[in-house]
This record gives structure tokens, sequence and C-alpha cells, in this order.
């Protein structure tokens, strides 16, 4: 089966690797690239650091290596200990258990230094903040949007070849709507299923698309749900 996969490019590419050893065939896509946003750290002093994607690595470059780090899932925690970070507690996947996490493991009213991308979530830092933590936003990279879909992406949509398509998020599912709108294949995206790292992730496609939601936030499920197609 082909498989649309609009992640941005590294991302997209490892992806196919695991398409691949699956028997499927990866589209790539990609909606957005990663991007630095130039923005420099905020000088406020902080206890831990919290970061929720690999994609942050890089800006951990220049961070106190001594501070203690949360992560979201293992990908990430690889990602901060290659930058050198000793002290490092990883979490279930999700915004969720990651504020369960740090709750359970420092004391209310620290402040927690959130390297995070431009477009990001309100959790982990609503329920953190309400918790009695100081959470300070740094906004390092952001994934920024292209402006049309690939022509190899185009001509598979239009001929049909697509048999599924994954989305890891909101935003990124959101873009894909909109660009292949644009380029006029909207009946052509409600051709096949689209699997759904998360319930969020499925909100733009709802409408308009048959959607799959993975049992729970990682790759490993939402690729099970290809075994779950016709």
């Amino acid at each position: 089966m082909q498989v649309l996969v609009t992640r941005s490019p590294d991302d997209a590419e490892r992806t196919a690797e695991r398409l691949a050893a699956l028997g499927h065939e990866a589209c790539l896509a990609p909606v957005t690239r990663i991007v630095p946003t130039g923005d420099p750290c905020p000088g406020a002093h902080y206890d831990a650091l919290i970061v929720t994607s690999a994609h942050a690595a890089d800006a951990l470059a220049d961070l106190d290596r001594m501070k203690p780090v949360f992560a979201v899932g293992g990908r990430t925690a690889d990602a901060v200990r290659s930058q050198g970070f000793g002290d490092v507690t990883v979490a279930d996947g999700d915004a969720v258990s990651l504020s369960r996490l740090i709750r359970g493991n420092l004391r209310a009213g620290l402040a927690l230094l959130h390297v995070t991308a431009r477009h990001h979530k309100e959790e982990p830092a609503w329920s953190l903040r309400a918790a009695g933590f100081l959470v300070i936003h740094w906004e390092a990279y952001e994934a920024r949007a292209v402006e049309s879909l690939p022509e190899t992406a185009i001509a598979a949509l239009r001929s049909g070849q697509i048999g599924a398509a994954l989305h890891y998020s909101r935003r990124s599912a959101d873009l894909v709507v909109r660009l292949a709108g644009e380029a006029g294949l909207a009946s052509e995206l409600r051709a096949f299923p689209h699997l759904c790292l998360s319930a969020d992730a499925a909100a733009p496609l709802a409408s308009t698309a048959a959607t799959l939601v993975a049992g729970d936030p990682s790759e490993d499920a939402l690729l099970a749900l290809l075994d779950r197609l016709p």
C-alpha cells in the first residue's frame, strides 16, 4: 500500500523506513519544515527543563547540562542525552503523562523552562501552572508551513494511488486539508482512510474523511492501525 506521510522531512524519512519494513511504500509530502525561530532563551532562573520534541535538541546546546530534564518520550529523551544531559526522566509519550510525571517528582513552586515550538499546545503548561509551578516557554523552533504539496504527492493523489495517510499533529492535518483544497484535491483526500496519532490530530479531518485514532500516542500504535485496513 502507498501511504501518504506529511511529517517534516527528517521525521518523514524515519517513518518511510518503518513503512518499508512493514511492506508499505511511503509517499512523502512534508507540509512543514523545522527551523529555528531565532528567539533568545529567556534569562529567567529555572530549576528544570521540559522537552516535548526531539526537534528541540539543537536549542539545548547552550543550556545548563546539570539541570534535570523531563522528556515527553523515548526518542525525545535520546535527543536530549545526545546533547550531554544526564538527568533525564521520560514520560509515556504525551503531555498528560509528562505533566503527571513532573508533578510526581518535583515540588510545586519550582520554575520550569519548556523548550518548545512556536505553535504549541496548552499542555503540559496548563496543568503544571494549576499545580503551582512556574512554566517559562522558550519558543526555540517552529514547524514552518510549506506553500504547496510536492508534485509527486499531487500526482499520487490524482491517480488514486494513496491507500492511507498518517497524521501526527492537528496542525499538520489542518495544513494537509488546506493544501489539498488549494490543489483541487479535496475529494481525492476523502477517498482513503486517515490514521491519526490522537483525536486532536484527527479533528481537522473528521468532517471530510474517514479517520482512525491510535490507541495511544506512539508511532507503534499509529502504524498498527494499518493492520485494521481492508
